[in-house]
Formats: C-alpha cells, sequence, structure tokens
C-alpha cells in the first residue's frame, strides 16, 4: 500500500513550489504529477490528425514523492502517513493513518 495515491491532498514541502498545495493526478514509480504544480511551457507542433493546435503549451511535470507531503485538514499543516493494521471480523486491513493525530485519511 502507498503512502500516496491518487487523489490525495498534499503539499509541496521542498523545490521551486514550495508551500503550493494540489490533487495527484497520477503516480509514476517514485514521482507524482500534482495539479498547478512544476507547471512548465513547451513547444509543441501542430498534429492536424489529432486536431491539435501547435504553440507554447504549458503542462504539468511529475515531481518526485519524496518532496511531497499529505495535508491534514485538521492541523492545517503537512504532515506524515502510517500503516495501522484493523481487525475486521477476523480479516486484517491496512489503512493509512497521520503520524501527529493519528486520524484515519479518507
Amino acid at each position: 500500500m502507498s503512502k500516496i495515491v491518487k487523489g490525495d491532498h498534499v503539499v509541496v514541502i521542498s523545490g521551486r513550489d514550495k508551500g503550493k498545495q494540489g490533487q495527484v493526478i497520477s503516480l509514476l514509480g517514485d514521482k507524482v504529477v500534482v495539479e498547478g504544480v512544476n507547471l512548465v511551457k513547451r513547444h509543441q507542433k501542430p498534429n492536424p490528425m489529432r486536431n491539435v493546435e501547435g504553440g507554447v503549451v504549458v503542462k504539468n511535470m511529475p515531481i518526485h514523492i519524496s518532496n511531497v507531503a499529505i495535508y491534514n485538514k485538521e492541523t492545517q499543516k503537512a504532515d506524515r502517513v502510517g500503516i495501522k493494521l484493523i481487525d475486521d471480523n477476523g480479516k486484517v486491513r491496512r489503512v493509512r493513518v497521520f503520524k501527529s493525530n493519528g486520524a484515519e485519511l479518507a
């Protein structure tokens, strides 16, 4: 079980975008793509077969997973994530919890 998954609200803790917040769009191995973070401009050739116009395009680029942390709404800060095992009628479930207050991640 990964500690950061698609759809999590994260905050950037290091790098040029430090302090920015956003939602995880996708996971790419040890990198994550966060909405509105690490925006770059790329030149794109037109492709009439795909109805793609040419020009300068702004897109999200991946950043390393160690540079982001889960945002805890209760404490209004970045937080670490731990894994807790819960016994559910004889079946063991793994649940992600915040390290600071032990609350379960939704």
